[in-house]
Protein backbone atom coordinates (compact mmCIF):
# COMPACT_ATOMS: atom_id res chain seq x y z
CA UNK A 1 0.00 0.00 0.00
CA UNK A 2 1.47 3.79 -0.33
CA UNK A 3 1.85 5.80 2.35
CA UNK A 4 -1.54 8.29 2.06
CA UNK A 5 -3.99 5.14 1.62
CA UNK A 6 -2.42 3.48 4.52
CA UNK A 7 -3.17 6.90 6.54
CA UNK A 8 -6.24 6.92 5.12
CA UNK A 9 -7.03 3.21 6.12
CA UNK A 10 -5.50 3.84 9.55
CA UNK A 11 -8.29 6.78 10.08
CA UNK A 12 -10.94 4.91 8.54
CA UNK A 13 -10.18 1.74 11.44
CA UNK A 14 -9.56 4.36 14.03
CA UNK A 15 -13.31 5.96 13.72
CA UNK A 16 -14.77 2.85 13.32
CA UNK A 17 -12.79 1.27 16.63
CA UNK A 18 -14.44 4.37 18.07
CA UNK A 19 -17.68 4.35 17.05
CA UNK A 20 -17.92 0.59 17.93
CA UNK A 21 -15.76 0.40 20.96
CA UNK A 22 -18.38 1.58 23.25
CA UNK A 23 -16.68 4.47 25.24
CA UNK A 24 -16.87 8.06 24.70
CA UNK A 25 -20.23 9.48 22.72
CA UNK A 26 -20.62 6.97 20.75
CA UNK A 27 -21.76 4.52 22.87
CA UNK A 28 -24.78 6.78 23.41
CA UNK A 29 -25.56 5.95 19.86
CA UNK A 30 -28.44 3.79 18.17
CA UNK A 31 -28.09 1.46 15.70
CA UNK A 32 -29.08 3.66 12.95
CA UNK A 33 -26.16 6.58 13.78
CA UNK A 34 -23.53 3.58 13.76
CA UNK A 35 -24.41 1.79 10.56
CA UNK A 36 -24.52 5.57 8.74
CA UNK A 37 -20.88 6.32 10.03
CA UNK A 38 -19.57 2.83 9.15
CA UNK A 39 -21.50 4.04 5.64
CA UNK A 40 -19.68 7.37 5.62
CA UNK A 41 -15.73 6.07 6.69
CA UNK A 42 -16.70 3.02 4.32
CA UNK A 43 -17.20 5.97 1.35
CA UNK A 44 -14.17 7.63 2.42
CA UNK A 45 -11.88 4.34 2.30
CA UNK A 46 -13.67 3.61 -1.55
CA UNK A 47 -12.97 7.16 -2.83
CA UNK A 48 -8.91 6.61 -1.20
CA UNK A 49 -8.66 3.71 -3.00
CA UNK A 50 -10.25 5.32 -6.37
CA UNK A 51 -8.10 8.00 -5.99
CA UNK A 52 -5.19 5.78 -5.43
CA UNK A 53 -6.15 3.98 -8.35
CA UNK A 54 -6.39 6.60 -11.01
CA UNK A 55 -2.98 8.22 -10.08
CA UNK A 56 -0.90 5.46 -10.80
CA UNK A 57 -2.59 5.09 -14.37
CA UNK A 58 -0.21 6.99 -17.04
CA UNK A 59 -2.35 10.00 -18.82
CA UNK A 60 -4.13 8.94 -22.26
CA UNK A 61 -1.98 9.93 -25.49
CA UNK A 62 -3.80 9.68 -28.66
CA UNK A 63 -2.48 7.77 -31.28
CA UNK A 64 -2.70 8.51 -35.31
CA UNK A 65 -4.15 5.24 -36.78
CA UNK A 66 -2.49 3.54 -39.04
CA UNK A 67 -2.95 4.09 -42.63
CA UNK A 68 -4.81 1.54 -44.81
CA UNK A 69 -3.44 0.09 -47.64
CA UNK A 70 -5.16 1.23 -50.98
CA UNK A 71 -8.00 -1.02 -52.31
CA UNK A 72 -9.41 0.60 -54.96
CA UNK A 73 -12.76 1.93 -53.81
CA UNK A 74 -11.72 4.99 -51.10
CA UNK A 75 -14.11 7.61 -51.57
CA UNK A 76 -11.37 9.64 -52.53
CA UNK A 77 -11.74 8.10 -56.38
CA UNK A 78 -15.39 9.87 -56.46
CA UNK A 79 -15.56 13.22 -57.17
CA UNK A 80 -18.66 13.79 -55.19
CA UNK A 81 -18.88 17.74 -55.90
CA UNK A 82 -19.32 17.35 -60.04
CA UNK A 83 -20.94 13.65 -59.70
CA UNK A 84 -18.20 12.02 -61.92
CA UNK A 85 -16.48 8.85 -61.30
CA UNK A 86 -12.77 9.62 -61.68
CA UNK A 87 -12.13 5.68 -62.08
CA UNK A 88 -14.32 5.57 -65.51
CA UNK A 89 -15.69 9.25 -66.10
CA UNK A 90 -19.27 7.78 -65.78
CA UNK A 91 -21.99 10.37 -64.57
CA UNK A 92 -22.86 9.69 -60.83
CA UNK A 93 -26.67 9.87 -59.35
CA UNK A 94 -26.20 12.60 -56.74
CA UNK A 95 -26.58 11.19 -53.21
CA UNK A 96 -29.27 11.59 -51.32
CA UNK A 97 -29.89 11.76 -47.75
CA UNK A 98 -33.20 10.01 -45.99
CA UNK A 99 -34.08 13.02 -44.61
CA UNK A 100 -34.99 14.86 -47.61
CA UNK A 101 -36.41 12.17 -49.28
CA UNK A 102 -40.81 12.62 -49.79
CA UNK A 103 -40.69 10.01 -47.46
CA UNK A 104 -39.55 11.50 -44.59
CA UNK A 105 -41.39 15.38 -45.83
CA UNK A 106 -44.32 13.55 -45.21
CA UNK A 107 -43.35 11.54 -42.41
CA UNK A 108 -42.76 14.65 -40.41
CA UNK A 109 -45.83 16.69 -41.68
CA UNK A 110 -48.10 14.59 -39.71
CA UNK A 111 -48.56 15.27 -35.94
CA UNK A 112 -46.71 13.58 -33.41
CA UNK A 113 -49.61 11.31 -32.12
CA UNK A 114 -49.42 10.15 -35.72
CA UNK A 115 -46.16 9.64 -36.33
CA UNK A 116 -46.26 7.18 -33.21
CA UNK A 117 -49.15 5.25 -34.51
CA UNK A 118 -47.27 4.99 -37.86
CA UNK A 119 -44.08 3.15 -36.31
CA UNK A 120 -46.57 1.39 -34.06
CA UNK A 121 -48.01 -0.66 -37.00
CA UNK A 122 -45.13 -1.07 -38.88
CA UNK A 123 -43.65 -2.98 -35.54
CA UNK A 124 -46.87 -4.65 -35.13
CA UNK A 125 -46.46 -6.27 -38.77
CA UNK A 126 -42.68 -6.69 -38.36
CA UNK A 127 -41.19 -3.99 -40.37
CA UNK A 128 -39.77 -2.11 -37.81
CA UNK A 129 -38.01 -2.97 -34.93
CA UNK A 130 -36.82 0.43 -33.40
CA UNK A 131 -38.04 2.47 -30.61
CA UNK A 132 -41.24 3.88 -31.12
CA UNK A 133 -40.27 7.66 -30.77
CA UNK A 134 -42.50 9.20 -33.16
CA UNK A 135 -39.02 10.39 -35.43
CA UNK A 136 -38.02 9.61 -38.84
CA UNK A 137 -34.51 8.11 -39.10
CA UNK A 138 -32.85 5.10 -40.99
CA UNK A 139 -35.06 2.43 -39.16
CA UNK A 140 -38.35 4.22 -40.01
CA UNK A 141 -37.25 4.67 -43.59
CA UNK A 142 -36.16 1.12 -44.25
CA UNK A 143 -39.57 -0.15 -42.41
CA UNK A 144 -41.76 2.03 -44.63
CA UNK A 145 -40.07 1.25 -47.82
CA UNK A 146 -40.01 -2.63 -47.47
CA UNK A 147 -44.20 -2.37 -46.20
CA UNK A 148 -44.34 -0.77 -49.35
CA UNK A 149 -42.54 -3.41 -51.62
CA UNK A 150 -44.42 -5.85 -50.25
CA UNK A 151 -47.99 -4.19 -50.21
CA UNK A 152 -46.52 -3.41 -54.10
CA UNK A 153 -46.81 0.50 -53.63
CA UNK A 154 -42.75 0.91 -54.18
CA UNK A 155 -43.36 2.97 -57.11
CA UNK A 156 -45.05 5.71 -55.22
CA UNK A 157 -42.52 6.41 -52.78
CA UNK A 158 -40.86 8.37 -55.05
CA UNK A 159 -43.66 11.56 -54.63
CA UNK A 160 -45.02 13.34 -51.26
CA UNK A 161 -48.46 12.08 -52.60
CA UNK A 162 -47.78 8.73 -52.67
CA UNK A 163 -45.98 8.73 -49.50
CA UNK A 164 -49.07 10.02 -48.02
CA UNK A 165 -51.19 7.26 -49.40
CA UNK A 166 -48.11 4.71 -47.58
CA UNK A 167 -49.01 6.68 -44.21
CA UNK A 168 -52.47 6.88 -44.27
CA UNK A 169 -53.53 3.22 -45.32
CA UNK A 170 -51.09 2.45 -42.30
CA UNK A 171 -52.70 5.13 -40.14
CA UNK A 172 -56.51 4.72 -41.27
Amino acid sequence: MLPHLKSAALTATLAVAVALGGTGPAAAWGQREQDTLKGAVGALVLKAIIDDARRDRPPAVYQEPAPRPYDGYHHHDRDYDRGYDRGHGRKMAPAQSIYSTPLARAFNSYPASQRYQIQRQLAYWGYYRGRVDGSFGPGTYSAVVAYARDQGMARSLGSTAGAFGVYDGLIY
